[in-house]
């Protein structure tokens, strides 16, 4: 029988591995490609990873990883380095190291690697360890071989397939291939694939070859939303013993609640009493869940302590209660039992948190998530609770959780939803001032910044500063004022109604400057645009404006008697998809000006081809925010 042309591929794409991972061209920097140095520090010459589903509670992965480093900032780029604790074992690890022209000039042994623990700074306590290689180069460029061999019995975390999974990094070959000697099923999920030289040799056996480095832009998305990345899950799989089903959200949903949470939510008879007891009398179910709230708050804090079934699995509620600390996990599943006392019912929600906005990727079901929150359903609205939080509003999550697919554990199986959005007319900074402006230039002035949504996020903790560190606050946040003093600071953090409320009494002796018999100031002191995007000659990537706000200001501006005004703008309206930026200039009785401003930015994700016109809109209000008001001796 004739060969096919898919066999004859095959046999032409095998005689091309073996030849290429047998060359020592890879290891000679001299010979990376000239367009794979662009926009690099680093260049992976070749990488080979391979998981072999060897049943449900084992995968072997096995890793050869060249990477040629160009500079110092490439030396991050080797990625040659291994987690492991009681279910994940290094089998082998090795590296080997190359000077420019390729010859090997060290070999580094297992033995030989930092073997650390993996606590974060944050954590109490977890339960596993990082080998990793620690090598300071004498001259660059240089190469770094790495190999390394893991079995891991946790298989519902999956190794994925990034190629290219940083800035500043070019891919000359990366391989990914699964072997699944069990039979078990498998799910998969391909993104970015069209736009990238990517061959798909068999089932789970993929090539990409000469991915150019990424250089970083401003306002860019996630960047692993932008680039190949191929995610794999078994649909039967085992975490520390536990076994699952996973083919859909529901049925992760379902494990997790069964497997994860259930049995752990006891409380003790006399913290029943307790708060029952403190929402006696309360009929309405979000009141006596603030109530609850509040109590979980001022009774415990938060640590970090990521042992047990991966990490995932919560502390028993009443050792929360008794030790008085947990994680999020932990935290979460306790003020859910509380609420459970008083009959409010609540879902535990696995969520990335974070300031930037990373959702759940609600198609694919898998091990996913850096955090849990709660969420207190009411009637059509989910009400959002943070529970490491000591000081948080009930229900605020600007900042953290905000506008984002979290998955809810319920009894019935997972859910997927949609957080709050913090939509422009949330998140506003009202700004007002009454200034007096002395005949020198100088000034006095009494100003009231109120904010909610995001914005309040932005500000709210001033208030548990010293004083000497609230007013550098309010020293550098008004910077564009020259000899401010700062004389008084008075703070409200309403948080029942979300409003954070700063009220400053400042002066300046020399704010406003002369000119002969006039003074020339910029009627826009205290919230002032001055930072233009970069630009860029060619923007190369799409960009994102994650969250929407709307600053308002009103200034009333008492000007001196022997003082008039001689050149003022009336004002200017900018209208467009980014957003909109207003200001107006009027003269009042009593020789006072009046100054007024909203500016309101959207959120959305533009193209490319946007950018200029966004940076124009931002390059525009820098511009008319220092407009001049000019004044001459009567």
């Amino acid at each position: 029988m004739p060969p096919t042309k898919f066999t004859l591929f095959t046999f032409f794409t095998f005689i091309f591995f073996f030849s290429f991972s047998q060359t020592d061209d890879v290891y000679n920097a001299l010979l990376v490609p000239a367009e794979l140095k662009v926009k690099a520090n680093a260049v992976v010459r070749f990488e080979k990873t391979t998981v072999e589903i060897q049943s449900i509670d084992e995968i072997k992965v096995t890793t050869k990883r060249i990477t040629t480093v160009l500079n110092k900032y490439g030396n991050r780029h080797i990625n040659a380095g291994e987690g492991y604790d009681d279910n994940t074992k290094i089998q082998d690890i090795e590296a080997r190291v190359f000077d420019e022209m390729g010859d090997e000039i060290k070999k580094i042994k297992e033995r030989d690697f930092i073997d650390v623990s993996a606590v974060s700074d944050f954590s109490i306590y977890e339960d596993n360890r990082v080998k990793y290689l620690k090598y300071t180069p004498i001259n660059y460029p240089y190469t770094v071989e790495y190999t390394s061999e893991v079995v891991h019995k946790n298989t519902a975390f999956f190794p994925e397939w990034k190629p290219i999974d940083d800035y500043y990094v070019s891919v000359q070959h990366s391989e990914y291939e699964i072997i699944n000697t069990a039979g078990i099923s498998i799910k998969s999920k391909k993104a970015n694939f069209d736009d990238f030289n990517i061959q798909e040799v068999s089932e789970h056996h993929f090539i990409a070859e000469n991915i150019n480095g990424v250089k970083y832009e401003a306002y860019t998305p996630e960047l692993k939303s932008l680039l190949p990345r191929y995610r794999v899950a078994l649909k039967t799989f085992s975490m520390v013993g536990v076994e699952g089903v996973n083919n859909n959200w529901n049925e992760f949903g379902k494990w997790m609640y069964d497997k994860l949470l259930t049995g752990t939510d006891n409380i003790p008879e006399e913290r029943i009493a307790e708060v029952k007891q403190l929402t006696a009398g309360v009929d309405d179910k979000i009141e006596r869940a603030k109530i609850i709230y509040k109590y979980m708050q001022d009774k415990t804090r938060y640590i970090s302590i990521q042992v047990g079934i991966g990490g995932w699995k919560p502390m028993m509620a009443d050792d929360v209660d008794k030790l008085g600390y947990a994680d999020c996990k932990g935290l979460t599943n306790y003020t859910k039992a509380l609420l459970e006392a008083v009959d409010v019912p609540s879902f535990y929600t696995v969520v990335y948190g974070g300031n930037g906005i990373r959702s759940i990727d609600n198609e694919f079901s898998a091990i996913e998530g850096n955090h849990v929150i709660l969420c207190v359903p009411n009637e059509d609205e989910n009400i959002f609770l943070e529970c490491t939080s000591q000081t948080n509003p009930f229900g605020f999550i600007a900042g953290f959780t905000d506008d984002r697919d979290v998955l809810l554990v319920k009894p019935e199986g997972g859910e997927i939803v949609h957080t709050k959005v913090y939509e422009a007319d949330d998140s506003v900074q009202k700004t007002m001032a009454t200034i007096n402006l002395d005949d020198t230039g100088g000034f006095t002035a009494d100003v009231s910044i109120a904010t909610t949504g995001f914005q309040y996020n932005l500000h709210e903790g001033i208030e548990k500063k010293t004083e000497r560190d609230q007013k550098l606050h309010y020293q550098e946040y008004w910077d564009n004022i020259n000899g401010l003093t700062i004389d008084n600071i008075a703070i409200e953090n309403d948080k029942d109604n979300i409003i954070y409320q700063e009220n400053v009494k400042l002066s300046s002796a020399n704010y406003a400057s002369k000119s002969g018999t006039r003074l020339i100031f910029q009627p826009n002191m205290f919230n002032k645009v001055t930072n233009i995007p970069p630009r860029y000659t060619e923007r190369k990537l799409e960009f994102k404006i994650d969250r929407a706000f709307k600053d308002v200001d009103e200034f009333i501006i008492q000007l001196p008697e022997n003082l008039k005004l001689e050149a003022m703008t009336e004002g200017k309206t900018i209208d467009n998809k980014f957003g909109k930026y207003e200001f107006k200039l009027e003269a009042l009785e009593d020789n006072k000006i009046k100054y007024t401003r909203t500016y309101i930015l959207n959120k959305g994700s533009y193209e490319k081809e946007d950018y200029k016109a966004f940076r124009d809109f931002r390059k525009q209000i820098v511009k008319h925010d220092k407009t001049k008001i000019v004044l001459i001796k009567d």
